[in-house]
């Protein structure tokens, strides 16, 4: 479906493949997490590595290309990984009006652009896209000892700390969420969005690439997290959030803003991405941070045995339903600080959605990522990232 593009190493999903996959000895759910990858796999990954988003007009992006490399570093895929990141490399590369490419970054957004063409619909990068591709270049490059993915790494850090990195007067660095022009074109508005924020990422960068202050960004990522939270009377953190850079202060956006400053999809990864540095890097503040941030969220679970998908602010929840990709982001936080909680979540809400390799609907693309890694334990992985990089 959709334009392809050639690629010498198609995407395959064989037997030989499929026997091929691998998690770490006693892995929990290991059985349901090779079916729903090779599942994903024939429903979502196209054969020449586009990874297709079903519910959003068979558009690709960044951000389902850098999913796919994730999943296929930790389940042991080369193939598949190798497969992903070409078809990006070869589809999403930035470039100008004549046609020259401008940095190592992925434009976010590719789809039909005419009834008979498909190509890049928006070049701006979304950069939670490419610190996830950067985290799977690193983790493949221990894994399956190719160097080229830590060279390849490599030039992407740098754009990335380019392009990405607001320096704040004071001389702290933020991660913004694409380019400087787009979230920050006002003095005193600087666009973040928490879900972006990945210490454990930022932490791997620094071992990879000395050139730039990537742990110093760690530090900035929590004071975000924690001062941008306290911007809502129940402690959530928000899809969008504006900070001031002269001030400091953290505001909500306008409510006629494109951008909503609320607790809904975006900001479910906040869950997850926190956990990660908790428990790779036994990181206090992020143990902290889960602790008291989630505190509202568990009182509507205790009190009504479910959570709405989207909350405001205040506390308020906005709509009636419920997100399959919330609980599962959740999950992962509450098996760190709140075992019991977790077990419950899952016997209730996400184990009763799995049905034949796919959470909720196989036309659910971003339910199914969120899914996976959240079942997928962190601390099984902590051997890649241990292993010495060369500098």
């Amino acid at each position: 479906m959709g334009q392809t593009s050639h690629c010498s190493n198609p995407c395959s999903n064989s037997e030989k493949t499929s026997a091929r996959l691998s998690l770490p000895p006693f892995t929990p759910h290991a059985q349901l997490l090779q079916q729903s990858w090779i599942a994903y796999h024939q429903r979502f990954i196209q054969h020449d590595g586009r990874v297709i988003d079903r519910e959003a007009d068979d558009r690709t992006t960044s951000e389902g290309q850098a999913y796919a490399m994730l999943r296929a570093v930790l389940i042991n895929d080369p193939e598949t990984f190798a497969c992903t990141l070409n078809w990006a490399e070869n589809n999403l590369a930035r470039k100008d009006s004549a046609g020259k490419v401008i940095d190592h970054l992925w434009a976010w957004k590719w789809g039909r652009t005419s009834l008979i063409s498909w190509g890049i619909q928006d070049r701006n990068f979304a950069s939670d896209a490419d610190i996830d591709a950067i985290t799977a270049l690193i983790l493949a490059s221990r894994r399956w000892n190719n160097p080229a993915y830590l060279d390849k790494a490599r030039v992407k850090l740098n754009d990335l700390w380019n392009q990405a990195i607001a320096v704040l007067p004071d001389g702290s660095p933020y991660l913004m969420p694409g380019p400087k022009d787009a979230f920050w074109n006002q003095p005193d508005t600087l666009i973040l969005n928490p879900s972006y924020f990945a210490p454990y990422a930022f932490r791997l960068f620094a071992e990879v690439d000395p050139n730039h202050n990537w742990l110093e960004l760690v530090n900035t990522s929590y004071r975000a997290l924690e001062n941008s939270s306290a911007v809502s009377e129940v402690g959530l953190p928000s899809d969008w959030i504006v900070l001031n850079p002269n001030t400091g202060q953290f505001q909500p956006l306008p409510d006629d803003h494109s951008l909503k400053s609320v607790y809904s999809f975006d900001a479910y990864r906040v869950w997850w991405r926190i956990a990660l540095d908790a428990i790779w890097f036994q990181e206090p503040r992020a143990k902290q941070y889960l602790q008291q941030n989630t505190r509202h969220l568990q009182q509507l679970w205790r009190t009504q045995q479910k959570i709405p998908a989207r909350i405001t602010l205040q506390g308020r929840p906005t709509v009636t339903y419920e997100a399959t990709s919330q609980y599962a982001m959740l999950y992962t936080a509450f098996r760190l600080i709140d075992p019991k909680l977790a077990e419950q979540l899952y016997q209730q809400k996400l184990h009763p959605q799995y049905r034949n390799g796919f959470w909720d609907n196989d036309s659910a693309y971003y339910t199914q990522n969120l899914a996976w890694f959240a079942l997928l334990p962190p601390a099984s992985f902590k051997s890649l990232l241990t292993t010495t990089p060369s500098l």
